[in-house]
């Protein structure tokens, strides 16, 4: 087996190599290219850095801190010195969309799961302006949003299971406008734990009567099972009752004094 052995001799030449490397291919074109026209797509980059090797530029582009588009196929690259992000984390240059989150699908999954009442696919769709239904399928396939139907659509919300019933309630609450009641309980039903929706559920179950658990799971975005577990906790008396301080927590107690004798 043949032995490759240092030879000094070659240090000053690879030296030569790397130096006329950066010499040859200055950031600072790309620079003044961005700057120039806001958003470029990559040949060209490519000709204002002069070469033909996109590894290289996107090598030059990393320390500047660069965006490529979520629409037209990431096609379009800017930066995010030049970008004006709004408050969702979007910005457009003529009708090239950028993201803060980069892909579509970490865009629409921030924006789904940090919604106050979820999406629907039209309503994001009016946010990004560009088709989102298979971004969304893929997102609800992996797990990182959960999908639910409302008045003929899907809802999609957070995957979190704390977070994703407030957001169900919001949507319950944006629905009831003009009656109270309903806007009440949606409300009401926000504020509880995992377990009391859970019991809350099934009570509102039970009060409809016939069919009620599919109309209680479809009003609360529960599941059919979860609704009936609640029915028969609340009939069964099998309520986890924990304390809501734990003990010793609160003031100290107050020793009485009494005078001295």
């Amino acid at each position: 087996m043949l032995k490759c052995e240092y030879d000094a001799r070659q240090e000053p030449t690879r030296r030569y190599i790397h130096i006329m490397n950066i010499l040859h291919y200055p950031a600072d074109r790309l620079l003044r290219l961005l700057n120039g026209q806001k958003v470029a797509t990559m040949p060209q980059l490519k000709e204002a850095l002069g070469t033909s090797v996109t590894y290289t530029v996107l090598r030059k582009l990393a320390p500047l801190g660069y965006r490529s588009s979520y629409s037209h196929s990431g096609t379009y690259f800017t930066l995010d010195s030049i970008a004006h992000y709004d408050e969702l984390g979007l910005w457009s240059h003529r009708d090239i969309r950028f993201s803060r989150r980069g892909t579509l699908l970490n865009t629409a999954q921030a924006l789904v799961s940090e919604s106050s009442a979820g999406y629907q696919a039209p309503e994001l769709q009016a946010v990004v302006h560009v088709e989102v239904k298979d971004a969304l399928r893929q997102l609800v396939q992996a797990g990182r949003l959960f999908r639910q139907e409302w008045q003929g659509l899907y809802l999609y919300c957070a995957p979190d299971r704390r977070r994703r019933p407030e957001q169900w309630a919001a949507r319950q609450a944006q629905g009831a406008a003009g009656d109270d009641l309903q806007a009440a309980k949606a409300l009401f039903y926000s504020l509880l734990d995992e377990q009391q929706r859970r019991l809350y559920a099934g009570l509102e179950s039970l009060q409809l009567g016939y069919g009620g658990q599919h109309r209680a799971a479809e009003r609360f975005g529960l599941g059919v099972d979860t609704v009936a577990r609640g029915e028969r906790e609340l009939l069964g008396g099998q309520v986890l009752r924990e304390r809501v301080r734990q003990p010793g927590g609160g003031r100290p107690a107050v020793e009485k004094k009494h005078p001295k004798s």
